[in-house]
């Protein structure tokens, strides 16, 4: 059996003399149309300038015969070499084009270019395709059909696009990982009720202290080979510095993820090896929770149909009805009748699966006519090395955004924390250094809601009386143990702090201190508690009488001693369905995290107070919870009204 080479052209011809065994068939663009059935192993589809034309019938003919085939292309300054095409496997040249589109600032330019001049360049005659270099890449490419016929694995453009540069032949290879959402080679299975169940296999941890199943630095160097490359990776580029005195990530996706920076990965750790695959991981997270990718929806429905296995939208916590008259508001009413996708997820209370409205699952740009009912963010939205390790700290992150916003909007007079009572000695030294460094005086206060999961509010205040600076800056975190979840707030402190003071702006945070509908993104909500008129919001939060210690919140708050993460899984959901409130977890995993055997996850807990960013989005209207929580939680002898909440946007970042 022979390779079959299609196309014209100097590479055409350098290609066909290169092969080592007779051509069958050295085809020409003028019989493209008329092409016969071929049983040939090997399809080499040829080109001298940039044309994807001819792909579509090549991939029609290849995967009606299962042949794999190889697309070889002037671009630009290079010759592009791949990716292999092995029907019925996903991978393909749209792929790659999707993930390079996706990876370009100049993206819609460059379309655009070739769409004007594309046909006067290919009358052109490619000038840098030189003897050697079509002799090189013929000898590249006939190796490649060779590989692709003995040996598929061992193709170099076996999940990878090779680039050589014109003139000098140098080779760059870039892996890819196959688009789930790709037009032409995407094989998403559809969405079912039998998917939202979670695993329930082992998931020892590390240690009894340590709520992971494995440890991503010693995986860094696998994390960076699969997903980081400028060209076709899903990470763009991943970049580390120090900020706050700790190292710090950014593993940026790609422009066309990315509605807004804080949608890149970020990692922050004691070590560069650490914060670097933190990034990595939490990129891998943020795409999983932008559209589904591991699964089809399949279910659109009006609630009314489904009722009797749906979440109802409206205790998630909707907006009052006049709201959606708004100009320029971007969401719809919900009715009963309204129809809206939906996708499976896995409720607790019920132990069975539930559907879900897609647009509180997964936070990307909705599709026309489908709006979604409220805005929704990556909130609950985790990774992890299995399903229990994902819904655990997705629950943790509804906990602690349900905790600070609670505080805030019900305005709690938290008790504050005495730092200096830490057996851990990190968190009065990382204090000490804040204050040395920026001088901002640190404080936190504890924020437990009734299901008693340490949460912590942390605070830096501009201690100087410099009124050029910003007046302060908040920050949460939570975690089963108490000075761990204290330590992740003030090491995420120093870093958000050194930023806050780079691009604090007096006039802007003025303006947005003076109207609070001006604030419109998630950078405005801490550029506001910059200014001294509304840092005094802030006052509520007690610092009178004794700080609590923490070897006594520790006591309080005692978390069992597990060996499994299911364990500690299921002991924190137990708190929740104690306290009458479901768990729902949505398995947003794609096949990029897959490939690297994670599982990600969104977890929904009805009822608690969601995050949002923009204060016309705030969620309060129709959440009992939140007016009750202050009497539940000895604060007060009666329930709130709605009119008794802060007016004022939270100051989370």
């Amino acid at each position: 059996m022979t390779t079959e080479i299609w196309g014209s052209g100097r590479l055409h011809n350098a290609i066909a003399k290169a092969v080592d065994e007779p051509i069958d068939k050295a085809i020409d663009k003028a019989v493209h149309d008329t092409l016969a059935p071929s049983t040939a192993p090997v399809i080499v589809v040829v080109s001298d300038f940039d044309d994807a034309q001819p792909y579509d019938r090549v991939r029609a003919h290849a995967a009606g015969h299962g042949t794999p085939w190889l697309p070889v292309r002037v671009e630009a300054g290079w010759v592009l070499v791949g990716p292999a095409v092995r029907p019925p496997l996903p991978g393909c040249p749209t792929c790659v084009e999707r993930r390079r589109r996706g990876n370009r600032q100049d993206a819609a330019a460059r379309r655009e270019l070739r769409r004007r001049h594309g046909p006067d360049l290919a009358e052109r005659p490619p000038t840098l395709l030189t003897p050697a270099l079509t002799r090189a890449v013929g000898a590249l490419v006939a190796d490649e059909a060779r590989r692709l016929r003995h040996d598929p694995g061992s193709a170099r453009t076996t999940g990878a696009l090779l680039r050589v540069a014109l003139p000098t032949a140098a080779i760059r290879r870039h892996r890819f990982l196959p688009d789930p959402l790709c037009p032409d080679c995407g094989t998403r299975p559809d969405d079912h009720p039998d998917a939202a169940r979670l695993p329930d296999g082992p998931a020892p941890k590390l240690s009894p202290t340590v709520y992971r199943v494995r440890t991503l630095t010693d995986r860094l160097p696998d994390l960076e080979r699969r997903f980081v490359d400028a060209e076709t990776g899903i990470v763009q580029s991943l970049a580390c510095d120090t900020l706050g005195g700790n190292p710090l990530a950014v593993a940026r996706l790609s422009p066309a993820q990315t509605a807004h920076e804080s949608h890149h990965g970020f990692g922050r750790s004691d070590s560069f090896a650490s914060a670097r695959a933190t990034a990595v991981a939490e990129a891998l997270e943020r795409i999983a929770g932008i559209h589904p990718r591991g699964r089809r929806t399949v279910v659109r429905a009006a609630y009314a149909d489904v009722a009797g296995h749906a979440l109802d939208p409206r205790t998630l916590g909707l907006y009052p009805d006049d709201w959606y008259d708004g100009q320029d508001f971007w969401f719809t009413r919900f009715h009963p009748e309204r129809k809206t996708a939906w996708v499976w997820g896995h409720s607790f209370a019920r132990d069975a699966p539930v559907l879900v409205p897609e647009s509180y699952a997964y936070f990307g740009p909705r599709p026309p006519g489908d709006p979604g009912f409220a805005y929704e963010c990556s909130n609950g939205g985790a990774i992890g090395g299995c399903a229990a390790e994902a819904v655990l700290h997705g629950l943790l992150e509804v906990a602690e955004r349900d905790a600070a916003l609670t505080t805030w909007y019900a305005r709690l007079p938290l008790p504050w924390v005495d730092l200096a009572s830490a057996a851990d000695r990190r968190i009065p030294m990382i204090a000490q250094r804040v204050l040395d460094r920026y001088g901002y005086r640190v404080s936190a206060h504890l924020a437990v809601m009734e299901q008693r999961i340490p949460v912590f509010w942390v605070t830096a205040a501009e201690a100087t009386g410099d009124g050029t600076r910003p007046s302060a800056l908040c920050g949460s975190a939570a975690h089963p143990v108490p000075e761990q979840a204290l330590l992740h707030a003030l090491e995420d402190l120093g870093p958000m702090l050194d930023g806050h003071i780079a691009r604090y702006d007096t006039e802007h945070a003025a303006r947005l201190a003076a109207d609070p509908s001006r604030v419109e993104l998630l950078e405005h909500h801490p550029l506001l508690y910059g200014h001294p008129q509304a840092s005094e919001r802030l006052s509520f939060l007690t610092a009178e009488g004794p700080g609590l210690d923490l070897g006594e919140i520790t006591r309080r708050l005692s978390w069992p001693v597990h060996d499994d993460l299911n364990d500690d899984l299921a002991f924190l959901v137990g708190r929740y369905l104690a306290t009458g409130l479901d768990v729902i977890a949505v398995d947003t995993t794609g096949p990029e995290a897959a490939a690297a055997g994670f599982t990600c996850a969104k977890v929904i807990v009805p009822g608690t107070t969601p995050m949002t960013f923009g204060h016309r989005y705030r969620r309060l209207h129709g959440l009992p919870r939140l007016l009750s929580r202050p009497r539940t939680l000895g604060f007060r002898r009666d329930d709130l009204l709605p009119g008794d909440l802060s007016p004022y946007p939270h100051p989370f970042p």
